[in-house]
């Protein structure tokens, strides 16, 4: 699911980020996003410089197993 506020859309991409302040420079945490929210959450981590990596739903668990 989107992790947009408010949104109960089905998610389709994985965006991936760290805060350097927080997490070791290989740590990942995920956001979840839907087509619609997809630019505006990438901005938003993006701005902050968080953002490490977009990449679709499927492509990210595939690569986890």
């Amino acid at each position: 699911m989107c992790s947009a506020k408010g949104c109960r859309a089905e998610a389709v991409w994985v965006l991936a980020w760290n805060n350097p302040k927080l997490h070791t420079p290989e740590r990942r945490k995920t956001w979840l996003a839907c087509e619609e929210h997809r630019e505006h959450l990438s901005q938003f981590l993006g701005v902050r410089g968080f953002l490490k990596d977009v990449v679709r739903l499927e492509d990210w668990e595939a690569s986890q197993n």
